[in-house]
């Protein structure tokens, strides 16, 4: 029997979908990406484990979850970091403002083109988006504009800046000779070298564009999303990264993101699904019904009254649970606290409504042995002033 589904049960499984999905395909193509599908991996055969009854293997199996947990954040904490940035909604508030400068990509094509005919490599990274001072290393600054001429002699062999890649952010070229990280994926062809797997590794890890001259093959490439692909000619490489760099105009952006949605549908679809049966394995205690004893508190008193006696002193409630990730009720202290702000000397009956009752998230209230609690309040006695002697 399924589950009754709510309205805050359907955008939980919509939040929890496009968070993986965000993380599936910022790390699709990255270590991080092998070692969590691992992690899942013991994770359902702990599952399985707990379940069977095996007790050994399951309570191994956890102690090495935790230590697992710490390395995880000590070995990955710059994909972690970069990951929080990616999600962090006032990040554009406190980034600097992009400038207005428009690149002279025909003239840059031409550029690239041109190293390459001559068998020179360069490695050229195009800041978007996100920044990418915790990915780069070293390098030297230069705050200079962009320009073809610039790209030669920087990385012509006699250059001192030629080993490394150069930096483009809001126009200009700012470092020169950086170091990028390296792809870790066993997905790389063999005969790429060092520089192809630096444009792939930092694409992986950010949104960057990245065009790579080899120097072996005298080739073009452009590295986007952890993929490479070869540009044939100067044309190519023009319409490519004009799309990729240029502002769009507001249409544009509006199609894409109607388009968006359908982009790797598969995907999608897949991880959907994993997120529902993920949702159905916690929630299968969804409709347990559980009876408890809740004592019944007052606040309120006005100051003027004493309480006398109460009846009834506590509350059979029959409550139910939403998920497996709520402790059981019978664990939680639950209690009727009922509001005595508007007692009256003598005999009071108090209304009890669900509202009343501290609950935890998860919980709900589905029958009550009693809706009325009478309570017999007085007023305190004056005591005589002392005399003087």
């Amino acid at each position: 029997m399924f589950p009754q589904i709510r309205p805050q049960d359907i955008a939980d499984i919509l939040i929890m979908t496009f968070l993986v999905y965000q993380l599936y395909s910022w790390f699709k193509n990255s270590k991080a990406l092998q070692v969590v599908m691992g992690l899942l991996f013991l994770g359902a055969i702990y599952f399985i484990t707990k379940t069977l009854g095996l007790f050994m293997t399951s309570w191994i199996l956890q102690q090495l979850g935790t230590v697992l947990l710490v390395l995880l954040i000590v070995v990955f904490q710059a994909e972690i970091r970069q990951a929080l940035y990616r999600l962090s909604l006032l990040r554009n508030l406190f980034d600097r403002e992009e400038s207005a400068v428009r690149l002279d990509l025909l003239d840059l094509s031409a550029t690239v083109f041109s190293l390459a005919s001559l068998r020179v490599g360069a490695l050229v990274v195009f800041q978007r988006e996100e920044r990418l001072d915790d990915l780069i290393l070293h390098g030297v600054p230069l705050d200079s504009m962009l320009s073809g001429p610039l790209l030669s002699s920087i990385f012509m062999p006699s250059s001192p800046l030629h080993d490394g890649a150069v930096l483009v952010k809001d126009g200009r070229v700012a470092l020169a000779s950086c170091h990028l990280p390296l792809s870790v994926s066993a997905d790389v062809p063999q005969h790429l070298g060092t520089r192809h797997r630096a444009g792939l590794g930092l694409s992986e890890r950010s949104d960057a564009v990245i065009v790579v001259v080899s120097e072996e093959r005298g080739e073009v490439s452009l590295s986007l999303d952890g993929e490479l692909q070869v540009m044939r000619t100067q044309a190519q490489l023009h319409e490519r990264l004009t799309s990729l760099l240029q502002p769009l105009s507001r249409e544009a952006q509006r199609v894409s993101v109607r388009s968006r949605l359908f982009a790797n549908l598969w995907p999608k679809v897949a991880i959907f699904a994993v997120v529902v049966v993920s949702w159905l394995l916690i929630t299968f205690r969804q409709g347990e019904l559980l009876n408890v004893t809740a004592p019944v508190t007052f606040h309120n008193l006005p100051e003027t009254l004493t309480l006398v006696r109460s009846n009834p002193d506590e509350i059979d409630l029959q409550l139910k649970s939403f998920s497996n990730l709520v402790a059981s009720p019978k664990r939680l202290d639950i209690v009727v606290d009922l509001d005595l702000s508007k007692a009256k000397e003598g005999s009071n009956n108090i209304q009890i409504s669900k509202d009343l009752i501290k609950l935890p998230p998860g919980v709900s209230v589905v029958n009550m042995e009693r809706s009325m609690v009478r309570v017999t309040v007085e007023r305190k006695a004056n005591r005589p002033a002392s005399k003087r002697p």
